[in-house]
């Protein structure tokens, strides 16, 4: 916890939340994407249609899923249909407006990287892969991703090429015949940007309370571009903050084994 009363997980969880509409069909990743996801759900977002990979479609989860193969997703669904649906009708018939990823690895177009760490064939780790990540890079109307700044984190080249941000830069998206926004936000636990409209190198447009730009290089594997004019994130106010804090206490007890006894209806269920 920092002197300002909240912690860089928490302003980066509420900064992202913030970012999603009402209207928003959204796909949503596990970790801090579905964090910043239902946090927007439960405050000023409350007709979202969150959309997880398994096929639960306008889900409302109490806890926050260890895994898309939560059944708190499917419990609390609006439907749920096959994953070749989900992906095939929703996913690439253009019906989702925003996907929201995290990465491993990431540079400063927007790629994304969650194979591997160090040379494929002898990584120095190996992580849990794409899953449906590349499709919705693809085919989500846009992407917003989240993720701690860390210089091994934020690298000039990613290691793998899992997801397609903007390639290159510059027009190298369009040119590759995909047709959607890709990133159009990335939000850290210091930092908002966005991608400059040419070259498609992210920019930091906002920087979080109390956070210099000092602060923000040194912990990023590029040369950082800030915008011209650089705003101030706006501080969590306490319902955001009471809301992240009961959602995330919930989530704990749940998976700790001492919190699903009942449902937010009140009835009894297994766990």
């Amino acid at each position: 916890m920092s002197d300002l009363g909240f912690t860089p997980d928490e302003m980066m969880t509420i900064a992202a939340a913030r970012a999603l509409k009402n209207d928003d069909v959204c796909f949503v990743g596990i970790g801090a994407p579905s964090a910043a996801c239902n946090v927007a759900r439960l405050t000023h977002a409350p007709d979202i249609t969150l959309i997880y990979e398994s096929g639960t479609i306008g889900t409302a989860p109490d806890v926050l899923p260890l895994s898309i193969g939560d059944g708190e997703l499917c419990d609390t669904a609006v439907t749920t249909v096959s994953v070749p649906e989900m992906f095939r009708y929703w996913l690439q018939g253009g019906r989702v407006t925003i996907g929201f990823l995290g990465a491993a690895q990431l540079d400063k177009f927007g790629n994304i990287n969650t194979t591997v760490i160090g040379d494929y064939e002898t990584p120095k780790t190996r992580l849990p892969g794409g899953g449906g990540a590349p499709e919705i890079a693809s085919s989500s109307g846009e992407i917003y991703i989240t993720m701690k700044q860390t210089k091994r984190g934020m690298v000039d080249k990613i290691d793998f090429f899992t997801s397609f941000g903007h390639g290159t830069g510059g027009k190298d998206r369009e040119n590759l015949g995909i047709k959607t926004k890709g990133p159009t936000l990335l939000i850290t636990d210091l930092a908002i940007w966005k991608p400059d409209p040419e070259t498609k190198e992210f920019t930091v447009v906002s920087m979080h309370p109390g956070v210099t730009r000092e602060q923000v290089q040194e912990t990023c594997g590029w040369p950082v571009k800030f915008a011209d004019h650089v705003e101030v994130t706006p501080a969590p106010d306490e319902t955001e903050l009471k809301t992240l804090r009961d959602l995330q206490a919930r989530t704990k007890a749940a998976h700790e084994g001492t919190g699903r006894g009942q449902n937010k209806f009140g009835s009894q269920r297994d766990g």
